[in-house]
């Protein structure tokens, strides 16, 4: 594999970072510099997303035809390295990153032409109901109910875990529709708007304090089966393409290496015995470590991004991508917990830009801070990132997936 960029790359990279010098405002660049979730300030992110879609940036991944760019792999890569440099809010995936590609893929003309667009701008926020009570990891056995009635379903059950469901207008829906069969069978993707009777959202208080994510109560709600996305009763093959994509159809390493260069940036100027921390015991050569498999993690990205742009299914490398990605950003928190010492044990949220409302937390009068912005950051990113390895399937169940797919056990 060539890894040197080409002069019409390096160009294009040029160009992506003076956008992102000239359109990302201090607001937003310290809502992506301090945040301290999965997900960065909602509004910073909505609007950095309107800036990108008014420059045509906001899903260059997208097929052409829906709105997206037809780049290369590499200028796809650069992209998200130039948007990693520039400490850029992330968007939220739920709609641009996951359902957009399920509804290109699997909805009718009029749903494509109904949402797609709407995604782009922002008028419609999706968030994801998969995960029950009772069913997470184990997602086929859901039971939230869907009854046909005329041409609607009548939703009844909860979901949980459901990130920005206090955001969304609308869900993409997993739900049962029939208990014949394997509990694989009977289940229908269904897109469901949220602003209706029927619908609670209930926050979850994290134990970082945010309440980024919620319960969600469905009781007797209308749904239109047009919105339906596939066959009803044979959403388990949508919900599993739209897997894909959660769990490793992005790429984690731009973001890892920012991550991983601001601690060796922050641990040089820390000192341990007269020492500086990065050269303090095996500190440095943990993070060493660290930095090489995050390169390894660039290397298999840039060739399963090789195999996407020839039209090749990402399959169960995604799971390996999932596992390699959330547990290295695991690490660094931990790292970046450690490097903070005594600061990073006091919960102070307001120097930092979290991902959602904390109930209950008063700021001090004075703004004071223990510590540096970053050592606040740390411990409530090392609290968040527990779930980084559940989410999207827990790591468990993916090395199952590897196990079964790629080694044939």
């Amino acid at each position: 594999m060539n890894l040197d960029w080409s002069p019409q790359e390096k160009a294009f990279a040029a160009e992506i970072a003076d956008f992102c010098a000239r359109e990302l405002t201090d607001d937003i660049r310290d809502a992506g510099r301090h945040t301290t979730s999965v997900y960065p300030d909602h509004e910073a992110s909505m609007a950095w997303q309107a800036k990108l879609h008014a420059a045509g940036l906001a899903a260059p991944h997208w097929p052409e035809e829906h709105g997206g760019r037809d780049w290369s792999v590499a200028q796809h890569y650069l992209f998200a390295n130039a948007m990693a440099q520039a400490r850029a809010p992330s968007l939220s995936p739920m709609g641009i990153h996951m359902v957009a590609h399920v509804i290109a893929a699997f909805g009718t003309p009029e749903q494509r032409a109904y949402f797609l667009p709407r995604i782009l701008t922002g008028e419609i926020f999706f968030c994801q109901g998969y995960s029950e009570p009772n069913a997470g990891s184990d997602l086929a056995a859901l039971r939230m109910s869907a009854v046909p009635d005329g041409g609607d379903f009548i939703l009844d059950g909860s979901k949980i875990w459901t990130t920005h469901a206090q955001e969304a207008n609308w869900m993409f829906c997993l739900v049962r529709t029939s208990n014949d069969g394997r509990k694989q069978e009977g289940i229908t993707f269904l897109l469901v708007p949220m602003d209706q009777d029927g619908v609670t959202v209930r926050p979850l208080t994290m134990l970082s304090g945010e309440t980024v994510q919620n319960q969600v109560f469905f009781d007797d709600v209308r749904v239109a089966q047009a919105n339906v996305i596939g066959e009803v009763d044979r959403g388990w093959q949508v919900a599993k393409y739209l897997l894909e994509f959660e769990r490793g159809g992005g790429a984690y390493s731009a973001g890892l290496k920012i991550r991983a260069q601001a601690i060796a940036d922050n641990t040089r100027a820390q000192e341990v015995g007269g020492h500086s921390l990065l050269d303090h015991g095996d500190f440095g050569q943990r993070l060493a470590r660290a930095m090489i498999r995050i390169d390894v993690l660039e290397v298999l990205e840039l060739k399963l991004l090789s195999s996407a742009g020839r039209g090749e299914s990402v399959g169960p490398m995604a799971s390996l991508m999932k596992i390699m990605g959330t547990e290295l950003a695991q690490h660094l928190t931990e790292l970046a917990l450690e490097a903070a010492g005594p600061s990073g044990t006091v919960f102070q949220p307001h120097p930092t830009r979290p991902g959602a409302e904390i109930p209950g937390y008063e700021p001090p009068e004075d703004g004071y801070v223990s510590g540096e912005p970053w050592q606040a950051i740390a411990p409530l990113r090392y609290l968040n990132e527990r779930a980084a390895s559940i989410y999207a399937g827990s790591n468990e169940i993916q090395r199952n997936i590897l196990a079964r797919h790629v080694l044939g056990l």
